[in-house]
């Protein structure tokens, strides 16, 4: 597959039965989340071992120096395709993933035990957390919040799960602060590209919601990551043809403010652009 590892000759039963065994303890989704598992079960076979995703080089970074306690539990919320799950259990964690779309977890699994590592997997939307208070020594969420349908609960549940001094990590795109003008521009050519697509949060906003949750910001960074090009994005959210052109279209017009923040541009015919990703660690008060 030209975007990702396909793992459609394997059989669907395990993801199946994952549904099934947790049909009893995961809530009803609202529509938000009802989107998103749809999007990610379809599209869970584009998430393999050439996923941009699999470089987890930005969360090695992130907890350099975060020390594994004895048994360090952690939980990877909308695992994806396993690769964040795969570099925290290479880190020395006990490894829980979870995620909305059955198919994802399937393959976040074979993904991990194929590397000899262990995964525990469970199915649950990152707003309700079928855990018990003080579950987990880390919590991380990588390149999915901007999906969630409320980054509000999220937070709320990752400050209950987590163990006093327990830690949270969040990578993410975000949005400058201060610039409501690419903030705007950039929310709908994302619903447009993926109509699963919550919102980008600006690191401000995601530091209001941490703090008020009574977690501690130890880092909290933004860094211009390179994007591959606008057709391979396309291709991996599988976007409408109508939705492609309005997207097209909307680069066309892009207003000069909004450009030179995302370094919007061509590369050999390539539509390419920089995204403000955040890295953000915060820690439950001992």
């Amino acid at each position: 597959m030209k975007n990702g590892d396909s793992f459609t000759s394997r059989p669907r039963v395990s993801a199946i039965a994952l549904a099934t065994a947790d049909s009893s303890t995961t809530p009803a989704l609202d529509r938000t989340q009802a989107a998103s598992a749809a999007q990610f079960d379809r599209q869970s076979d584009r998430y393999g071992k050439s996923h941009i995703l699999a470089d987890t080089q930005d969360v090695a970074a992130a907890l350099q120096g975060v020390p594994v306690p004895p048994g360090g539990t952690a939980l990877d919320v909308a695992t994806g395709g396993g690769h964040t799950a795969l570099c925290l259990a290479r880190l020395g964690w006990r490894v829980t993933a979870g995620d909305i779309a059955p198919r994802m977890l399937e393959n976040a699994r074979r993904l991990v035990e194929e590397a000899g590592r262990s995964l525990e997997t469970k199915l649950f939307p990152a707003e309700t957390m079928p855990f018990g208070d003080g579950s987990f020594d880390l919590v991380a969420a990588r390149v999915a919040p901007h999906h969630f349908s409320s980054p509000e609960k999220f937070v709320g549940e990752v400050a209950r799960v987590l163990k006093p001094g327990g830690r949270f990590l969040l990578i993410d795109g975000s949005v400058p602060d201060d610039d409501p003008a690419t903030e705007a521009w950039l929310h709908e050519v994302e619903k447009w590209r993926d109509p699963s697509h919550g919102r980008f949060l600006s690191r401000a906003a995601w530091e209001t919601l941490v703090r008020a949750r009574g977690l501690g910001v130890e880092r909290s960074e933004l860094n211009p990551l390179k994007q591959p090009d606008l057709q391979w994005y396309f291709e991996t959210a599988d976007t409408p043809p109508e939705n492609r052109k309005k997207v097209l279209a909307a680069v066309r017009t892009v207003p000069p403010r909004v450009r030179a923040a995302l370094k919007l541009g061509e590369e050999d015919g390539r539509i390419v652009w920089w995204w403000p990703r955040l890295t953000l660690l915060a820690r439950r008060s001992a």
